[in-house]
């Protein structure tokens, strides 16, 4: 299965992706990893990892102060079509994907969130977590659709909120649960455990109806 990981930031979970490739732990291999800034912390990582790179730049794309989305789609799709990537992997990419292009690519989307969706969408999870004074907090693993953080979860990995915690020590241990569930779940889906019929997820050939637990 070619994979296309899509950053913004340092890229730590691509890193876990790609090695997990590269030492056979998953059937996959990651085809290109496509950043949305230039520079991005995750570009050089993946140069160091072999893998290739192309950067597809939201500022190259404004208009009038404002995103182009079509055009900065039509772009992206040219880099995936070249790199005949089948799945795509959101690892921290900052950029919206509109509607159009996730039906288009349906199914064949995972994105990973720092949060026990669906508490705490969007961004500034593990503030808002300690904020409200969350007692387990943690990281999803979910099918994208166009409903922002909204799509079907697949995997999830609880995280208790210690006494003392702030963002960066809260952030460090969902990290490192991210860094395991994301490679397992596409783990799942290239050996076809995990599918996507009639618009729902399934996990060896059942109804995923609840997303699966890791301690």
């Amino acid at each position: 299965m070619r994979l296309a990981v899509l950053i913004s930031g340092t890229g730590s979970n691509m890193v876990a992706i790609a090695r997990a490739c590269q030492d056979g732990q998953i059937p996959a291999q990651v085809a290109v990893v496509v950043s949305d800034r230039a520079d991005a912390g995750g570009i050089p990582r993946a140069r160091d990892l072999g893998l290739p790179v192309a950067a597809v730049e939201r500022s190259r794309f404004r208009r009038n102060g404002r995103l182009d989305r079509e055009a900065f789609e039509a772009a992206l799709e040219e880099v995936l079509q070249q790199h005949r990537a089948e799945v795509l992997i959101l690892a921290g990419f900052m950029t919206i994907l509109s509607a159009d292009f996730v039906e288009r690519h349906a199914g064949r989307i995972l994105n990973i969130h720092p949060s026990l969706l669906p508490r705490h969408p969007g961004l500034d999870t593990h503030a808002r977590a300690l904020a409200a004074g969350d007692l387990q907090h943690g990281a999803s693993v979910h099918f994208v659709t166009p409903e922002l953080d909204g799509g079907p979860l697949v995997v999830q990995a609880p995280v208790p909120v210690l006494p003392g915690d702030d963002v960066a020590s809260l952030s460090a241990r969902v990290h490192a649960q991210e860094h395991i569930i994301y490679p397992m779940t596409i783990g799942w889906l290239a050996t076809r455990r995990l599918q996507w019929n009639d618009g729902a997820p399934t996990l060896d050939g059942r109804p995923l109806l609840a997303p699966v637990q890791h301690a």
